[in-house]
């Protein structure tokens, strides 16, 4: 081949090269949904401005009633919900029952809820339904007054039997007609005006979730999708949403505990729920009788806890554990919690250090899945118990002896969870590098 040949060749592939590379870069383009205005989403959406929590609803010894339909009974979110106040806050010593029922609307739960809830006594209850009221298709006058009434009608049936409310939003949808998640903004607003005309809590599921799905699109790809891979029912992200506006709304202030050490003077102190058991020359040894909740996973991952803890103030809002180190004379430090270390500057452990969101693996983890599966495998059998044995022939012959045999079978599933929870004595150690 000539020198000339050779330089065409060159040239030729050279192209080659960078046409690949500007596929390349199209392909990924393309698979990173557009960037969207929050504002212009509101303009569009016009979401009602969503009250804030008025303090704390819970009291100690809440029986909480979790309501919904199919999406409360993936017993996610309920789940989390249940073990966060199992873990989080076990000096209010909440009792949790999950209501989930696929398909229902308000109305059908409206209709059961005398026979499966209200048996039970509840004192407070969180609702979370829409999604099938709105009828999977553009809001019309109509569903928006159905939608209003059996809402009305549940939380005045609540209240009339003593139990407090926090009425919940519909979520969103994911890779659906826009007119849907329109219709589901409406049905929340909707759900603010009860809460205000009833004097009730207000649990905003719909408009954190649907723009923080738009968000998780941009930084993750077109495909993450908030609501599910069904276009409807989310994984541990989308749930994570959901608990996360039902906890903010039942009024918790995520206070999980403060560790201080003071490095000039050679001391430590802990908060409540938490017990200093030995310091030494920048080794802090504590047993703790509250947890941080712990979540891990992907976080570019729809179907990941840790992916909602992304995209909403979870640990900043509702899971503090701080570490507090006063007059450092190093630099930066090496911080030790198990088997598991980071390095943090000076000035950031001065202002404090959240454990519980820069440790995804931590000397909790253990014994928090412990009690997480026992809430889930006693939230498994509440949906047997309420679905199929309240409402089978037996219950229908003799209600009571059904209610008292299961009841005898969930007690032992409540009674694991508190054999679960259990004190953890861990160790912090801090290096200056």
């Amino acid at each position: 081949m000539t020198t000339h040949g050779v330089r065409l060749f060159s040239r030729f592939c050279l192209g080659l090269n960078l046409l690949g590379v500007c596929l390349g870069a199209r392909l990924a383009v393309a698979q990173v949904a557009p960037p969207v205005s929050l504002d212009a989403l509101a303009e569009k959406y016009k979401p009602a401005p969503a009250p804030p929590p008025a303090g704390l609803l819970l009291q100690k010894g809440d029986r909480l009633a979790i309501c919904g339909d199919s999406i409360t009974e993936q017993k996610m979110y309920s789940r989390i919900m249940e073990t966060y106040l199992t873990v989080c806050v076990p000096e209010l010593k909440v009792t949790v029952r999950q209501y989930g029922w696929g398909g229902e609307t308000a109305g059908g739960f409206l209709a059961r809820m005398t026979n499966d809830c209200l048996r039970f006594k509840p004192t407070i209850a969180t609702t979370c339904y829409g999604m099938n009221d709105h009828r999977y298709r553009a809001y019309e006058d109509s569903i928006g007054e159905a939608y209003r009434q059996n809402q009305t009608a549940i939380v005045r049936a609540f209240k009339a039997h003593g139990a407090r409310v926090v009425l919940g939003s519909p979520g969103c949808v994911s890779k659906r007609p826009e007119a849907l998640n329109l219709s589901l903004c409406r049905l929340r607003n909707i759900c603010i005006e009860i809460a205000q005309q009833e004097q009730v809590g207000f649990a905003d599921v719909f408009w954190p979730m649907f723009t923080a799905g738009e968000v998780a699109k941009q930084r993750w790809g077109s495909d993450y999708m908030i609501a599910g891979k069904d276009t409807i029912h989310p994984g541990w992200a989308g749930h994570l949403i959901m608990a996360y506006a039902f906890l903010k709304a039942l009024g918790l202030d995520g206070d999980i505990g403060t560790f201080t050490v003071d490095l000039e003077r050679g001391s430590a102190t802990v908060s409540p729920g938490h017990e200093l058991v030995s310091y030494r020359d920048g080794e802090l040894r504590v047993r703790s009788y509250r947890y941080p909740f712990c979540a891990t996973g992907e976080v570019s991952s729809d179907n990941s806890l840790r992916s909602g803890m992304a995209l909403v103030p979870f640990n900043r809002e509702l899971n503090r554990l701080l570490l507090v180190v006063k007059n450092p004379s190093a630099a930066r430090y090496r911080v030790s919690w198990g088997d598991q270390s980071k390095s943090f500057a000076a000035d950031a452990l001065r202002r404090g250090v959240n454990l519980a969101e820069e440790f995804e693996v931590n000397p909790f983890s253990e014994a928090f899945t412990a009690v997480d599966r026992a809430v889930a495998a006693k939230q498994e059998y509440e949906t047997r118990q309420i679905k199929v044995l309240f409402h089978g022939p037996e219950f229908r012959a003799d209600p009571e002896a059904v209610v008292s045999l299961t009841e005898r079978v969930r007690a032992p599933l409540v009674e694991a969870i508190g054999k679960a929870f259990v004190p953890v004595t861990h160790t912090i150690r801090l290096s200056p590098e």
